[in-house]
């Protein structure tokens, strides 16, 4: 008998009639001879409107407040599956984050885990119930308050749960049948990807990936726990996570596929003095605001003023904060200017088998260069490529570069809910 935790995103759950077909999908699974515990999102766009109801009452709202009126959300799609489960024989059970031993950390509206406690998820299994709990909270053990982990957090509950519990594998359902080698809503003839590496996984992730969450490929590598990327529309096995790049022998490895972001922005920091420290006063500002940095240029310092410029990308929802911080800086005589560009996109390519593929660098400005696509900036890991282009020519240079490294398919791929999570 193996335990298996299931996760459900909003679109797999937007109607009763897809809370059924789910309920039926996982009595099938408990029939089959498994332990079965789930983890449900809310429906649809439940978590956006009352986000939308919430400032309409009060366009400030107290975190705290905040976090009870949106673990709602989850509570409701978990009853209703319950409820559908019973209504075809099978036992069910519903808790709440809390309920079901999730402590995170007291910062409310991003919360991280700090442990994962599941007595009474236990205890319901060894009755023989299938389990179900709400993703994206938790509770904190000081405060006693409920908490939300922010974007992705059912993904995060679902794999911390399957650690916990130690289950044979966590299964993350959606709308697409696994993890293809682009977004098919850009990419028509997109492949299904049958396995990934964490560490692939990890890179498409954090290149902007909108299949899994970074935060939940993280526990699951550091936990060893087996992810598998599945559609809840279908019955395709989809695509297994597990195991390390290095597991990998040479001569079977492959690029994985091409990623694309368009959350992020851009910022450059002119007339910085090229001295010791300096670089350091920007990034202690942006970490003590809590805000993530990702790719950094720093250019050579001119010969005139010994002074250089610094530009790095992080997230546009953070871009006013940064802005503001820097500008206050400006002002007190730091640096010359500050320019700020919402209007970029990176892309990247991914995989084990750039390690083995000579001049994919190369290669890959190539591809953009026929396209007369303008590189802003670029960076280069061991297992992946990423360039920030235009916002407006993201689309093309994702198309380009999966052509040029011959990552399609035969078929067009199917996204069935029309939005890839």
């Amino acid at each position: 008998m193996a335990l298996i935790v299931q996760k459900y995103g909003g679109s797999s759950l937007e109607s009763a009639e897809r809370i059924r077909a789910v309920a039926e999908r996982i009595v099938a699974t408990k029939k089959a001879g498994n332990d079965v515990v789930v983890v449900c999102s809310a429906m649809g766009d439940t978590t956006d409107e009352l986000l939308d109801l919430a400032a309409q009452v009060n366009p400030v709202p107290p975190a705290r407040e905040m976090d009870m009126l949106l673990t709602a959300g989850e509570r409701i799609s978990n009853s209703l599956v319950a409820m559908a489960i019973e209504s075809l024989g099978a036992e069910a059970y519903s808790f709440t984050g809390s309920q079901a031993g999730v402590l995170t950390t007291e910062r409310h509206g991003n919360a991280r885990i700090v442990d994962v406690t599941p007595g009474r998820i236990q205890e319901a299994l060894d009755d023989g119930k299938i389990c179900l709990v709400a993703g994206f909270q938790g509770v904190n053990k000081d405060t006693r308050d409920v908490t939300t982990l922010g974007r992705g957090g059912s993904d995060t509950t679902a794999v911390a749960l399957a650690a916990a519990l130690k289950a044979d594998v966590c299964e993350i359902y959606s709308d697409v049948d696994g993890v293809y080698t682009a977004d098919p809503r850009i990419v028509p003839d997109a492949q299904k990807l049958d396995k990934l590496s964490f560490e692939e996984m990890l890179e498409l992730a954090a290149s902007g990936s909108k299949i899994l969450v970074l935060r939940s490929v993280e526990y699951a590598r550091a936990f060893n726990v087996p992810m598998r990327v599945r559609s809840s529309y279908s019955n395709d096995t989809g695509t297994l996570i597990a195991g390390s790049m290095e597991d990998i022998p040479v001569e079977e490895a492959v690029l994985s596929g091409v990623a694309t972001d368009k959350s992020e922005a851009k910022i450059t920091i002119m007339g910085v003095k090229d001295t010791p420290g300096e670089a350091a006063k920007v990034f202690r500002a942006l970490a003590d605001a809590e805000i993530n940095i990702d790719m950094v240029l720093q250019n050579i310092s001119s010969l005139d003023d010994n002074t250089t410029d610094i530009t790095f990308t992080c997230p546009r929802s953070d871009g006013a904060r940064a802005l503001e911080i820097l500008k206050k800086m400006e002002i007190e005589g730091e640096w010359k200017n500050v320019r700020y560009d919402d209007q970029i996109g990176k892309v990247s390519l991914v995989g084990a088998g750039m390690k083995s593929h000579p001049g994919v660098t190369a290669e890959f400005s190539e591809a953009l260069r026929d396209e007369d696509i303008n590189i802003e900036m670029f960076t280069t890991s061991e297992i992946r490529i990423t360039a920030v282009v235009r916002e407006h020519d993201l689309d093309n240079a994702t198309r380009a570069l999966h052509d040029k490294f011959q990552l399609g398919g035969g078929e067009a791929a199917v996204v069935y809910a029309g939005t890839g999570r």
